[in-house]
């Protein structure tokens, strides 16, 4: 004797229930998770920004002056003696959103300053748009 299975996959109700509830989880995590993506952007252009601070400092330390351009750091310049780079890679001279880091020697906050303008690349802005600087 035989019997009949008492299912064979799932009804239509069950699976738009199970498609209600992705649904529900994705408008709840997607934008969290998008507003941490900013915000570690931000820490890591912070972090970009003391390391370039120290490149420059080690480049005067070994060579008696500050560089004329951050591309100093990453190319040996033909007008300087003692240069003992690479002092960064050649990635880290552009911020997380992909513009290179402002760089100005002699600073108006020091000897150097660097900053990068933040996630919409123009002076001020708040939160992921604020900028990023050395002297601060």
């Amino acid at each position: 004797m035989t019997s009949k299975s008492a299912s064979q996959g799932f009804s239509l109700i069950e699976l738009l229930v199970v498609l209600v509830i992705l649904g529900l989880i994705a408008t709840l995590v997607v934008p969290n998770i998008i507003g941490r993506s900013e915000s570690a952007k931000h820490k890591i252009a912070e972090t970009q920004v003391d390391r370039l601070s120290m490149a420059v400092e080690t480049f005067y330390l070994d060579t008696g002056q500050v560089p004329n351009d951050l591309r100093d750091l990453v190319q040996e310049p033909s007008n300087v003696s003692n240069w003992n780079g690479e002092y960064v890679k050649s990635s880290s001279l552009n911020d997380p959103w992909g513009n290179p880091y402002e760089y100005r020697a002699p600073g108006q906050h020091g000897a150097f300053d660097i900053w990068s303008y933040g996630k919409d690349g123009a002076p001020g802005g708040e939160d992921s748009a604020a900028d990023i600087t050395s002297w601060e």
